[in-house]
């Protein structure tokens, strides 16, 4: 018999095939994405010789800036730490008289204290507050001149001890500060020349020889600026000459040359004691130094660094000149680059952190910057901020 029961329909199910194929694809993505996310950055471009060059001189500039630094630090802290020395020895004395005043103020209370009473000395010396009493009128009025002396001389001390205690109190901290500062200018210095021999010991030898030849470039172009300033002066000074020689012809009996037999005058090309004579001791010691190294904060005799050589120089001629070139370049009087005589300090970069000793021609002798001797170089080697005419 037939069964009468209706067939189950069947409902479709859903299709798996597709949604394999998509996971698939997104399972790929993702490892790829993964891969791509995972891998080493690409390392950044090799920088060119010419920006390695510019990141060198900025480095060696800054090192001579810190190196200026580090010499104005040097230079307040050896006078601080005098000035210590000065105030510790004055209190030390100042205290031996303290205890003086003292030891008299205790041979009177003594005195008093053998007679059988408390003397008022001793409460003197065991007061908390001198001052208040020695406002007692009772107690001055009971005092023997020669035992008011002696506590006058004991107040005026302990106050002046007070007083140079303090003072020297706060030198100390001061000198802890420049101490402190000076340790830091020195450590800027060092990490400012170790960045830039890093720097300069990855390049290839054919790029260190690219260097040179650039290095070698930048010096023509500055002794071309050189030879025109030369030629100016030289032309100028013809002139100068010819003016003098033409209004000597004209006024026979008139001569500017007020000079003697020792050789000295009163002109600006005067010999003897005047500048001239200065600036060619000056010029003489420099050329005795050359081929020396730079070392910064070195002032000789082994090595140097730039403010270190001039002033150096200018104490062969008797002229004391401040350590820094922030200082150097306040002495004197200053010129027009035109007008720069031998023996002129040339100073450079709107920071006035180098300085070279003009030797004439537009040339100077300067100590450069690490790696590099006492040389001779054009002044427009470097940009430049002003001359000066130290004496």
């Amino acid at each position: 018999m037939a069964s009468h029961r209706k067939p189950r329909s069947r409902t479709a199910g859903p299709r798996t095939a597709p949604v394999v194929g998509i996971t698939t694809a997104a399972l790929t993505s993702i490892a790829l994405l993964s891969q791509s996310a995972t891998a080493a950055p690409s390392a950044p471009p090799k920088p060119s010789l010419e920006e390695v060059q510019k990141k060198v001189d900025t480095l060696y500039h800054q090192a001579g800036v810190a190196t200026e630094k580090y010499n104005a630090a040097k230079e307040r802290t050896a006078k601080q730490q005098k000035r210590v020395g000065a105030l510790l020895d004055d209190v030390a004395q100042r205290t031996e008289k303290l205890n003086k005043a003292r030891q008299e103020l205790g041979t009177f209370a003594a005195a008093q204290y053998r007679t059988g009473a408390v003397s008022d000395t001793a409460t003197l010396l065991l007061a908390d507050d001198a001052q208040d009493y020695f406002d007692q009128d009772q107690l001055m009025s009971r005092l023997t001149s020669r035992q008011k002396k002696a506590v006058d001389d004991y107040q005026t001390e302990q106050a002046a001890t007070t007083k140079k205690r303090t003072e020297a109190a706060k030198s100390l901290e001061t000198l802890t500060t420049s101490q402190a500062t000076l340790r830091s200018t020195k450590r800027d210095v060092q990490q400012k020349l170790g960045d830039a021999r890093e720097l300069l010991s990855k390049l290839t030898a054919e790029e260190k020889a690219r260097l040179a030849a650039i290095e070698k470039q930048k010096q023509e172009a500055a002794r071309k600026k050189a030879e025109e300033l030369a030629r100016q002066q030289a032309e100028a000074e013809a002139k100068r000459k010819a003016a003098e020689e033409a209004r000597q012809k004209e006024n026979p009996g008139t001569d500017s040359g007020s000079g003697t037999g020792t050789g000295t005058g009163t002109g600006s090309g005067s010999t003897g004691s005047g500048y001239a004579a200065k600036a060619a001791k000056v010029i003489d010691f420099a050329e005795s130094q050359m081929g020396k190294p730079y070392v910064w904060g070195a002032t000789g005799p082994d090595s140097y660094d730039c403010s270190g050589l001039t002033q150096a120089a200018w104490k062969a001629a008797g002229i004391s000149l401040p350590r820094t070139t922030w200082d150097q370049v306040k002495v004197g009087t200053t010129v027009t680059t035109a007008n720069a005589q031998p023996g002129d300090l040339v100073f450079f970069y709107d920071d006035i952190s180098h300085v070279g000793i003009y030797i004439g021609d537009g040339k100077m002798i300067h100590a450069p910057k690490p790696g590099a001797n006492v040389r001779v170089e054009s002044i427009y080697y470097m940009p430049i901020h002003s001359v000066v005419r130290p004496a």
